[in-house]
């Protein structure tokens, strides 16, 4: 038996990891697509890095799943946080040297990294009794918060950083792309705009998170975990009981997922347009910025109040919840091109997310145990990040057939559908169980 302040060490220990990969890979993204589009020379090759980074969460997050059920937590956390360096090192290559094919397939880095960096809420939330098991998903999903707040604000100290190291060179594809660079961002130099910097800082604190893994991350969390399943637990490495599709047909595992997927889908889909949506109604980039961070609030700050609410109030309840959030942002936001229309509509969207995403985390880690929970939370993962990514693949689709508001409808029928999905499922998993 680990008493419960090993757990609680070993939570310290990944919200401090997650936090720094949080921070690393925004800082990243905040000059990824303006990077792209000046090694690719054209406004299609801006949004690739993005879409190649979620296609390649989707595709690995199953096989990082078992990757955790074989040979433990802490190794799939150290291979995502290696990953996680690999990626971000090619990437100040690919930057250094001129070369988009390069910053592609350090983009491919980046998604494996956040296919097993998601997996951090499932390895926290077994690791405590099911009663706190929100809660500490709340907490380690707020690690969002630390890379929101502070990922675009280590911008430009750390392109002072790579002044210092001498790491600024512009190579020949960017200079021949100046003119392209200055219509991105006004006003800025050239060197702001090139800079090497966040992959620069990004390198330093990926490689931190590495070795606070490898060394801190000590016992292994799923022999800690053993203790607090209420399911017959299985042996590190051991064989799955049950198929996957036998595990898929549990309906509690099924309303889990599907929360997660509407959830995550809903909110992909109307955050990505909102930008253009206000850059069309003459909105400037500060105003862009403001409602952005409005839905980062909704969607991380709330968190640890989000994971005591599941655990007082039940897993269903806060899906419900989530589902009515959802449609009142999706009837909200297109009311008016207004700020704060704009504001309370994507808050409550990155809320309901929220809600959505926390219980349904907290329902698919109470379904199941070892191995098996690190391979359904794989395979959930792998689905939710495949339809987060033909969402925004699709918003721009949506929005040229009907605007804003078409999106939004989409959206709220999605959400109408959740609702839909809990009542029926939440009656099939009562039957199951005879209560």
């Amino acid at each position: 038996m680990y008493p419960l302040r090993v757990s609680q060490r070993l939570l310290v220990t990944l919200f401090v990891s997650q936090s720094l990969f949080s921070a690393a890979q925004i800082s990243i993204i905040t000059l990824h697509s303006i990077a792209a589009g000046i090694l690719g020379g054209s406004d299609a090759a801006a949004g690739m890095p993005t879409t190649v980074v979620t296609f390649s969460q989707s595709m690995m997050a199953y096989a990082m799943g078992i990757l955790m059920g074989r040979y433990g937590r802490r190794a799939g956390m150290c291979a995502a946080y290696g990953f996680a360096f690999l990626g971000a090192a090619l990437g100040l290559i690919s930057v250094l040297q001129g070369n988009f094919p390069l910053l592609l397939i350090s983009s491919v880095g980046m998604g494996i990294a956040r296919s097993g960096s998601h997996m951090s809420r499932f390895v926290v939330g077994e690791m405590f009794p099911a009663a706190k098991r929100a809660q500490m998903i709340g907490r380690i999903v707020f690690a969002g918060t630390i890379g929101a707040i502070f990922g675009p604000a280590l911008v430009e100290p750390s392109s002072r950083l790579a002044r210092f190291l001498s790491l600024e060179l512009l190579p020949e594809p960017f200079l021949a792309h100046t003119e392209l660079a200055l219509t991105i961002m006004p006003g800025a130099s050239v060197t702001q705009q090139l800079t090497t910097g966040p992959w620069v800082l990004a390198s330093f604190l990926l490689g931190i998170s590495f070795l606070i893994a490898f060394f801190l991350l000590r016992p292994e969390p799923a022999l800690v975990a053993e203790q607090y399943s209420e399911l017959p637990p299985q042996a590190l490495g051991g064989k799955s009981k049950h198929t996957l599709r036998e595990l898929l047909r549990l309906p509690n595992v099924q309303l889990a997922i599907l929360a997660m997927l509407i959830s995550q889908t809903v909110m992909s889909t109307l955050m990505t347009i909102t930008p253009w949506h206000m850059h069309l109604a003459d909105h400037s980039n500060a105003q862009v910025s403001f409602v952005i961070a409005a839905h980062v609030l909704g969607m991380f700050g709330l968190s640890p109040l989000t994971g005591y609410l599941i655990d007082r109030y039940g897993r269903v309840t806060m899906m419900v919840a989530a589902a009515l959030l959802l449609i009142a942002s999706t009837i909200i936001a297109p009311l008016s091109t207004q700020i704060p229309y704009l504001v309370a509509g994507l808050f409550l969207l990155g809320l309901g997310w929220n809600f959505g995403y926390v219980a349904g985390s907290s329902m698919l880690a109470d379904a199941l145990s070892g191995a098996e929970r690190t391979r359904v939370a794989g395979f959930n993962d792998m689905l939710v990040a495949f339809c987060a990514g033909l969402g925004t693949l699709s918003s721009g689709f949506l929005f040229g057939l009907g605007g804003f508001l078409f999106v939004s409808v989409g959206g709220g029928a999605l959400a109408l559908l959740l609702l839909a999905l809990i009542r029926t499922l939440s009656v099939k998993q009562l039957a199951l169980t005879g209560a």
